[in-house]
């Protein structure tokens, strides 16, 4: 089915209206070089036009050698001095074009990065936010070469205006030919011109798939795949596929092009032959000089391409005003939580309970709740461990917990206020979380701690980092807290195993040092003994703390005051470890299985 058009959320007139205002606001300077620009530009071809046939004049009247020369040497250092005018105008303008377009990607940066949880997952905000990141890619984007239209477009008016005026007294006969002509070689040259862009989805669908496969040949992760599989010749066929009908898709633009073409030079033929006939005959019979024969007849060819610029920059500014919708309607994304005001968060020092109150919850698009009606209070101070196989509902019972979205039915309570009547960042505040999914950015390990690159307390740092059992490693480092991790960015970056990457979380939830702490299977990749030594540095850190650890193993939890059950979105058993297996429920069952496997001596 083909996507269904939208009406524009904005007019290109109002996105132009955006955008002159976002200048004024952060770059008049913009705006004033616009304007330079297109006088320097209208100035430099009415020195063109006007050389020609000055110097023809001037052998015309039979002037001195001394005098034909200072007409050439006038006019070849006014257009040298324009040039040079114009080349500086163009390179100072290029800054401040640039600030405004980073001006832009800031706010969508600022915007992706604040934005609520929920936006992320959804389908449409993230293709709005991928258009918004195009639309901002590079200086061709609509975000920064709408200043080089404007000056353009504002260049081919004046230019219009001075050649109307210098043309007024030729038949208006000959000015309609060369209007109407010239209009209908460029709606001709638009309609086969435009040809590409009409069928860009398309070729967006090649370029789409070739970017995955060279992404995939280049991937480090896939490079042992590759080679092990011989998935090379593979790879290479279905990337050649695709070119062959790419490259057909390329000779199909090619060819609507070549209509254009000759439909141009026909009527370019057509237009230029009624310019030399009416010229001829004013020269023949009216006695027109062959200096003003030559200025009318280039400014006849100059007045054509003005206003073919006319018509062809209003295009393009209205297409270039349309894409900038994609920012528009990106930093206009509506946001579903609250992110200023509201109401003050109790203190939670003193103790105060996390409570879910028929809570409900299903995936936008998803025809059954993950969580369904389900109750749950985590009192202060207690160690609650939330356990069930994949797909009961784990990770998603902590995202409520988390504040990272919000029930479909039901209330989230901290301290008995709905937590969508907090500041939701300031609810963030009091949380130190760590997930399956966590991110190691290329920075230094003090900054990855502190997850900050500013006011960094170094000794806090190297603490945290003992007590994860991390210390020693790190200060065998170069460079100790300060080496980098990583190598996308540093040659010398450091790659720390499984096992020290997990102590590295811990340390990052020890500097946080929040009220309530939240592990969403930090530890799944990790072995049954590295995750229990992980677990117990949790466990003694969590002293006094409000912690919910999640895990597909049973036995990493046991230490728990408290195990939930989860299946199906509920909770299917609910007590300590010993009185669970005492029940003989669900959860003795899987622990049973669990245990079998690391029962020394075991065949299978």
């Amino acid at each position: 089915m083909p996507e269904k058009k939208t009406k524009p959320t904005y007019t290109a007139r109002q996105n132009i209206g955006w955008m002159l205002a976002h200048a004024w606001k952060n770059g008049k300077s913009v705006l004033l070089l616009v304007l330079l620009l297109a006088l320097i530009g209208v100035a430099i071809n009415l020195a063109e036009l006007f050389i020609a046939p000055q110097i023809l004049q001037r052998v015309e009247q039979q002037a001195s050698v001394t005098s034909l020369l200072a007409t050439i040497g006038l006019f070849a250092g006014a257009l040298f001095l324009l040039n040079g005018l114009q080349r500086y105008v163009l390179e100072n303008a290029l800054y401040g074009r640039i600030g405004l377009r980073t001006g832009l990607i800031a706010q969508i940066n600022r915007k992706t990065h604040e934005t609520a949880y929920p936006n992320l997952l959804d389908p449409a905000v993230l293709k709005l936010m991928s258009r918004a990141g195009a639309v901002t890619g590079s200086n061709d984007q609509a975000s920064e070469h709408i200043w080089s239209t404007l000056s353009m477009l504002l260049t081919n008016l004046i230019g219009f205006a001075v050649y109307l005026a210098l043309l007024s007294g030729l038949n208006p006969v000959l000015m309609l030919a060369v209007v109407a002509t010239t209009a209908l070689s460029f709606f001709i040259s638009r309609r086969t011109d435009t040809w590409r862009y009409r069928h860009r989805e398309e070729e967006a669908d090649y370029d789409k798939k070739l970017y995955y496969i060279q992404k995939k040949a280049e991937s480090r992760e896939l490079a042992k795949d590759i080679r092990i599989f011989g998935l090379a010749p593979w790879l290479q066929e279905l990337r050649e596929s695709i070119m062959k009908l790419y490259e057909a898709f390329i000779l199909k633009s090619e060819k609507q092009k070549l209509l254009g073409n000759i439909a141009d030079v026909l009527l370019g033929v057509l237009r230029n032959g009624v310019a030399y006939f009416y010229l001829i005959r004013m020269a023949l019979v009216d006695g027109l000089p062959a200096s003003r024969f030559l200025l009318y007849f280039t400014a006849v060819s100059g007045f054509t391409a003005w206003i073919t610029g006319i018509l062809g920059e209003f295009v393009k500014l209205h297409k270039e005003g349309l894409e900038l919708n994609a920012i528009r309607d990106y930093l206009d994304t509506p946001e579903p939580f609250r992110f200023t005001g509201g109401l003050p968060l109790p203190d939670l020092s003193k103790g105060c309970e996390l409570r879910l109150e028929k809570v409900s919850f299903r995936y936008p698009g998803a025809e059954a709740d993950t969580i369904h009606q389900l109750d749950l209070t985590v009192k202060p101070g207690e160690k609650l461990a939330i356990v069930g196989l994949n797909g009961a509902g784990k990770t998603t019972l902590v995202k409520l917990l988390c504040g990272l979205l919000d029930p479909s039915e039901g209330r989230v309570l901290l301290g008995g206020v709905d937590i969508r009547d907090f500041n939701r960042r300031d609810y963030y505040a009091q949380l130190s979380t760590v997930f399956q999914d966590f991110a190691i950015l290329d920075v230094s390990v003090a900054e990855n701690v502190a997850q900050r690159v500013d006011g960094i307390d170094r000794e806090r740092v190297r603490d945290c980092l003992a007590l994860a059992g991390l210390c020693e490693k790190i200060e065998s480092l170069p460079g100790g807290i300060d080496a980098k991790l990583g190598r996308d960015v540093w040659e010398e970056g450091v790659l720390l195993s499984g096992g020290e990457t997990q102590r590295l979380m811990l340390a990052r939830a020890l500097y946080r040092d929040a009220p309530l702490l939240l592990l969403d299977e930090p530890t799944a990749a990790l072995d049954p003994l590295a995750e229990s030594d992980i677990y117990s540095k949790y466990n003694e850190m969590t002293c006094g703390k409000t912690a919910v650890f999640v895990s597909h193993r049973l036995a990493s939890t046991r230490f728990c005051d408290r195990i939930l059950f989860l299946a199906d979105g509920k909770i299917a058993e609910e007590g300590s470890h010993e009185t669970l297996l005492a029940k003989d429920g669900e959860y003795a069952k899987l622990f049973a299985v669990q245990s079998r496997y690391y029962q020394e001596g075991r065949d299978f």
